[in-house]
């Protein structure tokens, strides 16, 4: 489908959604993502025309108390998969380019910690500047939620702040919390016994 001409708000009804933990690489269909404290970074590679966006909660995921992890949603392993769904597609590194969004801060935290997003914020730009990669366009901080638009086909993003009231603050902030919280939980199986044979 040719998107050109088309306003944002069509084009958005056509993007594929990246959820937290997700990434996604492509040449022609578009893609969103809603982020508050989390990050999305767009790669994009202007030879090939093709990008992909990631969707990450932190820079990196500790274990539970359980040992397990999902690390799907830890900063490190995002870039890394994006990155690397992009190469196996035919892009070349030193071609990419990169455009990042997120690290909102959309709930009060303690005024002496480093907030979330910021953490998240100052990961991606270190992660993309030991990589080589250009930071073209970001978009990061401040009291908003934001949706982003990704055209992975000419490497446009957009970005729409959202006026974040405490209705929508605490449902983007509850979504985020529940994932993390569902990795501090034991998993169900550890009280089955497992005989080897």
């Amino acid at each position: 489908m040719d998107y050109a001409g088309l306003p944002v708000k069509d084009i958005e009804r056509y993007a594929r959604v990246v959820q937290p933990g997700a990434w996604l690489v492509d040449g022609e269909q578009p893609m969103s993502t809603l982020l508050g404290s989390c990050v999305a970074v767009c790669l994009f590679d202007p030879q090939m025309k093709i990008g992909g966006i990631n969707h990450f909660m932190l820079p990196d995921m500790g274990r539970s108390k359980y040992g397990d992890v999902d690390s799907m949603l830890s900063g490190n392993f995002a870039m890394e998969a994006l990155l690397n769904a992009l190469l196996i597609k035919g892009a070349k590194k030193i071609r990419l380019q990169a455009k990042a969004f997120g690290g909102g801060t959309i709930i009060d935290t303690d005024a002496g910690s480093l907030s979330i997003g910021m953490r998240n914020a100052n990961f991606a730009k270190e992660w993309l500047t030991r990589e080589g990669i250009p930071l073209r366009t970001s978009d990061f901080l401040g009291p908003w939620s934001r949706k982003i638009i990704f055209l992975p086909f000419n490497g446009e993003a957009f970005c729409k702040r959202l006026v974040t009231n405490m209705a929508n603050a605490e449902v983007i902030a509850r979504e985020e919390r529940a994932y993390a919280e569902t990795l501090k939980q034991k998993p169900k199986s550890a009280d089955k016994k497992i005989e080897l044979f």
